[in-house]
């Protein structure tokens, strides 16, 4: 059972995802973040709920929209924005950018430029866990797009027949860049998908952060216990468009679509949900809004006066890689 402080945690964190990219897109727009920003505004709930049902040294695998994975798994709100802005305190010594988050500390294994290219190599730590006898799970995250990738097939596969301790997550936000699910899915369930290797298909309320959160939790405590991997479809809705570079494509979302998703947002079915039985305060939004926004003046302000990387050692560190793939 969930305290009321951290019920107010987990609204918190989704509101720091939220200001977070919301920020983002600002500095994008004033040229001091570059690239191909993914915002993943309106799916708070799936990182948030997911993230609170592990430990520390548990491992998730994210995706090219991993700002919130990152956030939700602890890691440092300044190292975040200065990886985004391309400097040497970032993540990644400003060297990986919004899709190659990182963050060993903190169990982040990284984001993916390959749609659903982190489900295979879930499988890595997974296994290790399985081999040296451990507890540690792992997460990934993929999105209903990245499902219809062939490694996600044989991946479950494996995963259900060695039994390792795989949660794999399906972020259904019902678009795949441009194109709407239902040109893309023969079955709007991802979860079902999970009959055809006998293990257990959930669908959860993408939007609902405490449904995810229960939801994660069973199958946490399925893979602890050595029963094997999990398949989570998270249903939910991507507020904004792909990413910032293509920000001015046609979305082709009708309008009652994203009007009926509005009133579902995440951070407002918390909030009415701690009011009604928490006895939640009615500025309570205002006061952590306040909080955070100390927080990020000093994390923008710490990413900014940051260095930028040394070019000598991004030639080195090329050159290394450049020389273990001759070999």
């Amino acid at each position: 059972m969930l305290t009321r402080m951290q019920k107010i945690q987990m609204l918190k964190s989704m509101m720091i995802i939220r200001e977070f990219e919301a920020l983002i897109k600002k500095l994008y727009k004033e040229g001091d973040v570059e690239g191909a920003i993914h915002c993943y505004t309106g799916e708070e709930a799936v990182a948030v709920g997911v993230c609170n049902a592990l430990r520390k040294d548990d491992y998730i695998f994210s995706t090219h929209r991993g700002h919130g994975h990152a956030i939700a798994k602890g890691c440092s709100i300044k190292k975040v924005f200065a990886e985004l802005m391309g400097r040497e305190t970032g993540l990644c010594k400003g060297m990986g950018g919004s899709m190659h988050l990182f963050d060993i500390e903190n169990g982040l294994m990284g984001g993916n430029g390959i749609v659903g290219g982190g489900i295979p190599l879930s499988l890595g730590t997974a296994y290790a866990s399985k081999y040296k006898g451990s507890d540690r799970v792992t997460v990934c995250f993929f999105s209903e797009g990245a499902s219809n990738q062939g490694t996600f097939n044989e991946s479950i596969n494996m995963a259900a027949l060695w039994k390792l301790p795989l949660i794999f997550v399906c972020e259904n936000n019902l678009f795949a860049a441009t194109t709407p699910s239902y040109k893309t899915l023969s079955h709007p369930d991802i979860a079902k998908r999970a009959d055809g290797y006998s293990i257990p298909g959930i669908i959860a309320d993408g939007n609902h952060v405490l449904d995810v959160y229960e939801k994660t939790c069973k199958a946490v405590n399925r893979a602890r216990e050595g029963e094997g991997p999990t398949l989570i479809e998270c249903k939910t809705y991507r507020v904004e468009g792909h990413c910032m570079v293509l920000k001015d494509l046609p979305q082709h979302r009708p309008k009652q679509e994203v009007e009926g998703w509005a009133d579902k947002d995440p951070i407002d079915i918390l909030e009415k949900e701690l009011m009604q039985d928490e006895g939640l305060e009615k500025d309570i939004r205002e006061q952590l809004y306040k909080e955070i926004q100390q927080e990020f003046n000093e994390a923008v302000q710490y990413a900014k006066t940051s260095p930028f990387p040394d070019i000598n050692e991004f030639m080195k560190i090329a050159n290394s890689r450049y020389q273990l793939c001759e070999e």
